[in-house]
């Protein structure tokens, strides 16, 4: 198929655009580093570089605002490619120094360049920097690189030629035999092989059909697909218009939670960006193909992750799930054959396309191929976005990119793929990270999100919050999920205030197994996860604090005991005064003792004593 739009062209001027630009200076405009300053940090680079006339090496200075870097640990963030460097926690107080010292000047502000934490080093280049050189980046590689707000750096990094590519070769099946051979499983949860997804929708010829991504990023900590649109949009925008020349669809929505208001503004600015330069609506590059995408904001109900659900939200219906058979490849959307892919999956389309199916293939292991985005949160020294190839293992994210634990404590465990995820503990630190290896374990990729946790973290309090979380979010429509969400959470709420009995595990277990087997949707089925992982490998905690009446992390509130050392306290009375119930009691430069009858747990004397003579136990 002929087109009327020259890709190359393109490119060729927008990489001369780019060069036009002068020096450049990318800094941090994803929604944690707006959260830190970012967007003042940018106005004052972009105030100084306008009344600059002649540099060094350059005549003019660009300000580049880019969606996530993924370090978020060390936000803001600010790099400039040319002078090889990264800078880490930088406040708008930093910027004229900047400018002054290294913009102007050649000489780099080592102040704020990012420090090796074992050897103390200033790190210029960001790719020397252990959190980024331990990484392999394919969905995220242009994410914090590009303004993702400009249509034309897109262009510049590729953007938009595998659409132009599958539209001239006019062969649907080989796309999605393509799709097939690089062995591309869905990035959100379900592991499921997209191309066969793609080629049983595409099955069902005749008629309209859809296609949908799903932007519904409910878990909580992760925000990989919100990264994703947020830095790169036209990519995600461009594999769901490859998607839809593969099964055949001319219209698409991508659902996308509310609570991400930047997400969907680069997304709407995205659309009509690639609208008014042909890429997407009506007869794109002139060929026959069109495409429309739309955007449906949701109200944020983790339930709507679940394809059905969401489908329901767009029709303007209650979000809840619907019974499979049949499935949205042959009745979904407005009762037409739908296509549902999350945002990850779409993003790694256009680089199969572009690079080929053995490309992708040849990362990752054996039965799980390519790349991997994860949000690395909690315990950890180094969190942040990060993609890695499938078979990496816990102990290469967690010690190597994410620079080991906090304040030098043992690791404890690490809650995977969110509500819907199990705990690994110690024992897998080896595990390979891909689909098969963590069911096997008892958990699953999930979304991405990996919480790490330290050894003064309860593993019932944490089973305890998933809990909640999934109680909460449940729709309510099948029994199982809605009545034993809320039983298991009523007997773990009883173990973590010191009130459970030995009998409580088995019903723990047995509600847990019901719910697993007899829910609806892929919610309920995995809504316990992280109690079925606790038990198995931190059973000992639950029997501690039910026996024991102790909770060994020291955590659970109702089990605290919190006391006075007499040999170390100097009867100063600031934790008599500090403490909002009166249950200090003592005489000046006499050791004090609390009354455990009146203490109320809040820890206020602990945090007031000059001589650390208070503690828990």
């Amino acid at each position: 198929m002929t087109l009327n739009i020259n890709i190359k062209d393109e490119q060729n001027k927008a990489l001369e655009n780019i060069k036009s630009q002068g020096l450049r200076v990318l800094v941090c405009a994803g929604t944690g580093c707006v959260a830190n300053g970012s967007l003042k940090v940018i106005e004052k680079f972009r105030e100084l570089g306008a009344n600059v006339s002649t540099l060094t090496d350059y005549d003019k200075v660009t300000i580049v605002p880019t969606g996530c870097h993924g370090f978020c640990e060390q936000g803001v963030l600010v790099i400039i490619p040319d002078k090889h460097v990264t800078y880490v926690k930088v406040h708008v107080e930093d910027v004229e120094e900047i400018f002054e010292s290294h913009v102007k000047n050649n000489k780099p502000v080592e102040r704020l360049l990012y420090k090796d934490p074992k050897t103390g080093e200033a790190v210029h280049k960001n790719d020397d920097i252990n959190f980024y050189a331990k990484q392999t980046r394919t969905a995220l590689k242009n994410c914090g690189k590009i303004n993702a707000e400009s249509i034309d750096e897109a262009i510049s990094v590729r953007g938009y030629e595998a659409l132009a590519k599958v539209i001239e070769e006019n062969n649907p099946d080989g796309v999605i035999d393509t799709i097939i051979k690089s062995g591309l499983r869905g990035r959100g949860g379900g592991g499921f092989s997209t191309g066969m997804k793609w080629k049983f929708t595409a099955a069902n010829k005749g008629g309209k059909s859809y296609v949908v991504c799903n932007g519904d990023e409910g878990d909580p900590g992760a925000f990989m697909d919100r990264s994703v649109m947020e830095g790169d949009p036209h990519k995600l925008l461009e594999g769901m218009a490859i998607a839809g020349f593969a099964i055949g669809a001319d219209e698409a929505y991508i659902y996308v939670r509310a609570e991400y208001p930047l997400a969907i503004k680069r997304l709407r600015k995205a659309i009509a960006d690639a609208e008014e330069r042909h890429f997407l609506g009506e007869n794109i590059m002139g060929s026959n193909f069109s495409f429309t995408i739309h955007i449906k904001e949701g109200a944020g109900a983790f339930v709507c992750g679940e394809e059905t659900a969401l489908i329901a939200s767009i029709e303007g219906e209650r979000g809840m799930p619907r019974p499979k058979p049949p499935f949205p490849a042959n009745k979904g959307l407005f009762g037409r054959p739908t296509l549902i892919n999350n945002v990850e999956t779409l993003a790694n389309v256009p680089l199969i396309i572009l690079n080929g199916a053995e490309w992708f293939s040849s990362m990752g292991c054996e039965t799980s191929k390519g790349t991997k985005t994860f949000a690395l949160t909690g315990e950890v020294n180094n969190t942040g976005l990060i993609e890695v190839p499938m078979g990496t293992t816990l102990r290469q994210i967690i010690f190597d990119i994410g620079g080991g634990i906090r304040g030098g404590k043992k690791f404890k465990a690490v809650q995977i793929g969110g509500p819907s995820g199990g705990c690994l503990t110690e024992e897998h630190l080896d595990i390979s990270m891909d689909y098969d290896s963590l069911i096997k374990a008892g958990a699953m990729v999930g979304s991405g999100g990996l919480v790490v946790m330290a050894e003064d973290t309860c593993m019932v309090e944490v089973a305890r919050f998933f809990m909640n979380f999934t109680k909460n979010e449940s729709c309510g429509k099948c029994v199982p999920c809605r009545e034993g969400t809320k039983n298991m959470l009523k007997i773990l709420e009883k173990i973590v205030a010191g009130k459970g009995e030995m009998e409580d595990l088995e019903r723990l277990e047995q509600l847990a197994l019901t719910v697993k087997d007899g829910s609806l949707c892929g919610l309920g089925k995995t809504a316990p996860n992280p109690v079925l992982s606790t038990l198995k490998y931190f059973k000992d905690e639950y029997i501690a604090h039910i026996r024991d009446h102790k909770c060994p992390a020291g955590v659970c509130t109702a089990m605290k005991k919190i006391e006075i050392d007499p040999e170390k306290c100097k009867g100063c009375t600031k934790c008599a005064r500090t403490c909002p119930v009166g249950a200090i009691e003592g005489t000046v430069k006499n050791p004090h003792k609390i009354d455990q009858s009146k203490c109320i747990k809040c820890e206020a004397c602990l945090n007031a004593c000059p001589f650390k003579a208070i503690g828990k136990k």
